[in-house]
């Protein structure tokens, strides 16, 4: 039995789920070479939309995903959001379809979990101050991901639209609206944050690396998954130890990284670690307090993967989703095909 979970259902099991645990036990994975995380195939056409197929597997959790995410700015102007992804999971026993998601839930808290993750085991312990340029959605989850599990004396937030920041204002909830400053600009965010977030669908760089200071940590998230489109500039890239999610996804599809090699900032063959192996010893993270470090996070099918699994068993353990019936012998309860709960 398949069982379809739309927005609603997902929404309404999400917030049971350890999702900075799920990202970070899946990165581990990553890190050991227990599992790999091929790069997406770009789909494009003649007009500006992306398609981008993302599949993984965890023999650990007993699945395989295919994460289709399609990037479509012209629907901005359709009015319709310009990020859309659907989530297909499978056995990688039997190969029945247990379930297909909309994507976009686990994607924002997918992605904030990992800035919480890299800024863990990046960022200097003694950080205060979160910088967020940005203020839509995206910027709502890191706030929230980081007030539940790494809580900041002081958010430093900057948008180039007013209505967003009143937006971002009144969805963080909690005590978050009295600890924000509205900045000036994005070199105000950058110069007063110890752990800065951009959450940008910027083309061109928003933040210049002589803006930049010591000890600092940057999660670069924001930019499209093309290799055009970037948040940091070269000298940016430079100054800072980068970290990757996946080498190979964010070779193929990192504007921040792959413009910074175009322009000579990075070396063509460097080698970057992935935060996987900084959590599984396998590589070293930040090595002095006044080291800058750099997450160049452009999302991985692992870390949906591992949040889609969780949500699949709160959604069966109550009952919620709307079940298809496939083909006859294929109806094994999702419990007895993963460990997707442990």
């Amino acid at each position: 039995m398949t069982v379809v979970l739309g927005a609603a259902e997902i929404g309404a099991v999400i917030g049971a789920v350890d999702v900075v645990e799920a990202v970070e036990a899946i990165h581990a994975d990553l890190g050991s070479g227990s599992m790999q995380q091929p790069a997406p195939v770009a789909l494009t056409g003649a007009d500006d939309a992306l398609f981008l197929p993302m599949a993984v597997r965890s023999d650990r959790l007993g699945l395989v995903a295919v994460k289709l995410m399609a990037d479509i700015p012209d629907n901005a102007d359709r009015g319709l959001p310009t990020q859309r992804s659907t989530i297909l999971v499978s056995s990688s026993v039997t190969g029945e379809c247990i379930a297909v998601l909309d994507g976009m839930a686990i994607t924002r808290r997918r992605t904030a979990a990992a800035s919480v993750v890299a800024t863990r085991h990046l960022a200097r312990p003694d950080s205060r101050t979160l910088g967020i340029i940005g203020a839509g959605n995206l910027a709502i989850e890191h706030a929230r991901a980081f007030a539940a599990t790494r809580p900041f004396e002081r958010i430093v937030l900057w948008s180039r639209s007013s209505a967003t920041i009143d937006r971002f204002l009144q969805e963080v909830g909690g005590d978050l609206p009295g600890r924000c400053v509205i900045a000036a600009g994005p070199q105000e965010v950058v110069e007063e944050s110890d752990v800065l977030c951009t959450l940008t669908p910027s083309v061109d760089p928003i933040v210049l690396g002589s803006w930049l200071h010591a000890g600092q940590h940057i999660n670069a998230v924001g930019a499209r998954p093309r290799p055009t489109h970037r948040e940091l500039d070269g000298q940016a890239m430079a100054r800072a130890t980068v970290f990757v999610d996946s080498r190979a996804t964010a070779l193929a599809k990192s504007g921040d990284l792959l413009q910074a090699v175009a322009e000579g900032a990075l070396s063509a063959g460097a080698h970057y670690a992935e935060l996987g192996e900084v959590i599984a010893g396998t590589a070293k993270g930040r090595t002095s307090a006044d080291e800058i470090t750099v997450f160049d996070s452009v999302g991985l099918g692992a870390q949906d993967l591992a949040v889609a699994a969780r949500v699949i068993q709160l959604a069966q353990d109550r009952g919620i989703g709307t079940p298809v019936a496939v083909a006859p012998g294929s109806s094994a309860p999702f419990s007895t095909l993963a460990g997707a709960a442990s």
